[in-house]
């Protein structure tokens, strides 16, 4: 009786109800997972099938059952770096998880100074600099990375496409650049695995990243939602002129002589759109155990730079929460360019004064004012480590950050500014350049700067009142202030006047 009420499962029940059992595709041969830590396991299998988890560092199993939704998930325990180890799941089937290593996890996010590779691709994609020998010697077995497939989606999403890669010379040129230097720097402090999981996409803002709460229950938000839900309903006549033109362009014979027009992105489709990264590419990863995130992304939110300092802070507190863990959050500042409004520098530079556990990594100095994807990717790379290896890691003699302003006050015709990582401060080359001074009529104009100690003097004939300083207030500029350590001065302004990028947009 039971082999002909097992048959009747089999043929007459849909096959989901008696599943085997099945894991996410981070959870696969070659992971990394986090060290001393309670790490998140789950997948799914059939509604109250018992699943059992046993490692083989410790030989601890732990035994769950599927909820009515067929999902389940379980926390282990895990010792000190090392491995590589195994992990066996048990249920209907059996599945083994080989060469799992034990060490540090970091997720690497963001937009296309995120996904920049380390060897040349496309026009864009050009490569880091000496990209080929770089390559050559990135033999490091201890260092994996899982890269997120693109992926846009209307819903949040269970799992995502990706597999883990170990670095070596014929993997490393597809890795994320900065996050491979920011790996390799921490592998060679620390000496033990890394793990990356790289989830960016090029051109993308920063509301692509969020949940859809997040943009739903905040004001500052709205009009995020406002301009996409236009963009919904403007669709169908934007296809329709745009086949029209298309028609057009046909009959003119212009094939080969005029370039087509060009096709309008449905906003369900568009990696542009709010919140549908994160449903494709983010909470398909949730939980699983990081030690914290690095960021590289504000480009695309430089016209709305004043929108970004709540927006950038609301994607970090969001993130958190959904992994209840208040991880370290470490991210580049955008890199000056002809195109880049400093008050995207400004916000980022707010957010790191407001928000704890958070670091960020200046890169004045390797600004290229016509190309916004830098190809120096080794310097943001290892600023970022710094940060981690003083600030999550405990290095307290690292120095991790440059001169960041702090304070001001006024003496007579100078304004003295007063810096936090000011040790030895310095202008490298010639005299301190990119100050600027006003008084009352806000009107800037050079200024001279002077050291003296961890303070600055500035000043200018032309303004005998001063009451605000500005430092490398610019798309671009190529700004000299450093400390001893040899890292940059982050940009400021002393005022809090009305910007370019204020108002709704």
């Amino acid at each position: 009786m039971k082999f002909i009420f097992r048959i009747f499962i089999l043929i007459v029940l849909p096959f989901a109800v008696f599943a085997d059992v099945k894991l996410p595709s981070i959870i696969a041969d070659g992971m990394v997972l986090q060290q001393q830590a309670r790490v998140s396991l789950w997948g799914w299998a059939s509604p109250g099938e018992k699943i059992t988890v046993k490692e083989n560092w410790s030989q601890q199993f732990v035994t769950t059952t599927a909820s009515d939704k067929g999902e389940w998930a379980v926390k282990l325990k895990t010792p000190k770096a090392g491995g590589p180890y195994t992990l066996v799941f048990n249920g209907i089937n059996k599945i083994e998880v080989n060469n799992v290593l034990i060490g540090e996890v970091w997720l690497c996010s963001g937009q296309s100074n995120m996904e920049f590779p380390l060897q040349k691709i496309t026009s864009w994609k050009t490569g880091v600099f000496n990209y080929e020998s770089e390559i050559a010697k990135a033999n490091y077995p201890k260092m994996r990375m899982f890269t997120v497939k693109h992926t846009v989606a209307q819903e949040p999403q269970k799992d995502v496409e990706g597999n883990w890669a170990v670095c070596s010379p014929e993997t490393a040129g597809n890795f994320s650049a900065v996050a491979y230097y920011f790996g390799k720097a921490l592998l060679n402090k620390l000496n033990c695995p890394i793990g990356l999981i790289h989830a960016s996409w090029g051109g993308t803002p920063a509301e692509s990243w969020v949940k859809q709460e997040v943009l739903a229950n905040d004001t500052n938000f709205l009009p995020i939602l406002k301009r996409y839900n236009q963009e919904i309903e403007n669709y169908p006549k934007a296809m329709q002129a745009y086949e029209t033109t298309l028609s057009q362009w046909k009959a003119n014979e212009s094939i080969g002589k005029v370039a087509a027009p060009k096709k309008p992105v449905a906003p369900l489709q568009n990696s542009k759109s709010p919140v549908k990264l994160y449903n494709g590419m983010i909470a398909p990863l949730i939980p699983f155990t990081l030690k914290g995130v690095i960021w590289y992304q504000g480009e695309s939110n430089s016209p709305r730079a004043y929108q970004y300092r709540k927006l950038f802070p609301a994607l970090i507190e969001s993130w958190r929460k959904e992994w209840k863990n208040d991880f370290p959050f470490y991210f580049v500042q955008i890199a000056m360019h002809y195109k880049q409004s400093p008050e995207i520098r400004e916000a980022q530079l707010l957010t790191l004064q407001s928000i704890p556990q958070t670091g960020m990594a200046v890169i004045t100095d390797v600004s290229d004012s016509l190309d916004i994807h830098p190809r120096n990717k080794e310097v943001p790379g290892n600023r970022l480590a710094r940060i981690a290896l003083a600030k999550t890691y405990h290095q307290q003699q690292l120095e991790y950050a440059g001169p960041l302003y702090q304070s001001m006050k006024i003496e007579g015709d100078y304004i003295i500014i007063k810096f936090a990582h000011a040790n030895g401060l310095m202008a490298k080359g010639s005299a301190l350049s990119e100050f600027t001074i006003a008084g009352q009529d806000r009107a800037f104009a050079a200024a001279k700067a002077v050291i003296k100690g961890n303070e600055i003097w500035v000043s200018s004939p032309s303004v005998k009142a001063p009451i605000s300083v500005r430092f490398a207030w610019k798309n671009y500029a190529r700004p000299n202030l450093f400390n001893s350590e040899g890292l940059p001065a982050s940009p400021f302004r002393t005022d809090n006047w009305p910007g370019e990028t204020m108002g709704e947009k």
